[in-house]
């Protein structure tokens, strides 16, 4: 039986989530609008931890600073009162059709410009908040036709703009790191750096590449059709999840959005295992959205599914972990001997060299008799996850 969400879980919502109205190509908006201040409320009440923001989501775009302030007011005011924190934010850079082209990639070098300067005046409040870490998603930074960019220059500019708002925390002191969240496909036709390998690649060639990292998303990676829980352990080993996004897809199709755990399931017992195991202390942010069908009843009830979807993925993977036959699976499967190092402590690559037990005295025929017990391993996994063993 698991019991109820908790501070120490870590588990946060974007305001974007439960608040959105569920408009999509084919069809109007199915909910009213949701106030800030009430998600917050609620969340807090489900057991959430924390609540993170698109600047926009808090203040309509174009608003004046009268109206600016009085709503991050009524929104400060609101985690006060609930004690919800704010670990994260971000920038809207997709939704005005300034954009469309966009933001820090594109062609116009004015949008561009004020493009930086809306992210940095978010951040601002993001540090005012306490959040520690700033997501950037380039949406729209893509393009339908290889005719309409030189890759080679927008890659130019996507560094320079990063590196921007890398200097801008480093100038103001903030503590911020910066997360980039990949996405193949949707809303462009292609996106830059479009998977967690690409991200990481591109932050290697950064200025200040020790504060940015990688915010990947279930969904997105699944897109590519590509395996989630890979890219994480990758993330991870390169110190580069700063945060992450959870929630469900069914395979490489559009961006679905799924309630945490709706889609693959098996790899989303795999991910919460490692995000338990793996040294991950950041926060289990649900990144989703409830159904179009939902009303704001449901929408509640969407939310609080998250929270538990994860709760039981973790209960499951704590037992497999604890369970003496996966234990012993594990040591048939040599799997703790993959963390032991291929050369021994001190050992030269003359060493190795020299080593005739390494190649001319090694029996290749008889090695590749040997069973991994994979089959086993893979198994007691699944009746883990069904709750069978």
């Amino acid at each position: 039986m698991v019991g109820k969400p908790v501070a120490e879980d870590k588990f946060s919502f974007g305001l974007w989530t439960v608040g959105w109205r569920a408009a999509d190509p084919f069809g109007d908006a199915t909910r009213p609008e949701l106030d800030a201040v009430e998600a917050v409320h609620r969340l807090a009440e489900l057991g959430a931890w924390g609540v993170t923001f698109h600047d926009n989501d808090l203040v309509p775009f174009g608003s004046d600073d009268d109206e600016r302030e009085k709503r991050i007011g009524r929104f400060r005011a609101a985690l006060d009162e609930t004690g919800l924190v704010v670990p994260m934010a971000t920038t809207n850079l997709f939704t005005h059709p300034v954009f469309k082209d966009g933001a820090l990639t594109s062609n116009d070098r004015d949008i561009r410009r004020f493009a930086l300067r809306k992210v940095m005046r978010n951040m601002d409040l993001a540090a005012e908040l306490g959040a520690t870490t700033y997501v950037l998603w380039g949406g729209r930074e893509g393009s339908e036709t290889d005719a309409a960019k030189d890759v080679r220059a927008a890659m130019d500019r996507y560094r320079e703009g990063i590196d921007t708002l890398a200097q801008y925390v480093v100038e103001q002191g903030c503590g911020l790191k910066l997360a980039l969240e990949p996405k193949p496909n949707e809303p462009r036709g292609d996106i830059l750096l479009p998977t967690i390998g690409h991200a990481l690649a591109f932050i290697s060639t950064l200025e200040h590449h020790e504060l940015v990292g990688v915010n990947p998303e279930v969904g997105h990676e699944q897109m590519a059709g590509l395996n989630f829980v890979h890219g994480i352990g990758q993330a991870l080993w390169q110190g580069k999840l700063f945060h992450i996004d959870l929630n469900g897809q069914h395979g490489p199709r559009y961006d679905q959005d799924l309630v945490f755990g709706h889609g693959d399931v098996l790899s989303a017992f795999f991910l919460v295992d490692l995000l338990e195991h793996g040294g991950y202390d950041g926060p289990r942010h649900f990144d989703y959205k409830p159904p179009r069908t939902e009303d704001l009843d449901g929408v509640w009830a969407s939310a609080e599914a998250n929270m538990r979807s994860y709760l039981l993925l973790r209960e499951r993977a704590r037992k497999f972990r604890a369970d003496p036959r996966v234990q012993e699976a594990l040591e048939r499967s040599r799997v703790p001997e993959l963390a032991q190092p291929t050369l021994a402590e001190g050992e030269t690559v003359s060493d190795l060299k020299a080593d005739r037990t390494a190649f001319e005295d090694f029996d290749a025929e008889a090695a590749a008799t040997r069973g991994y017990a994979y089959a086993q391993l893979s198994q007691l996994a699944f009746e883990h996850l069904l709750g069978a063993a």
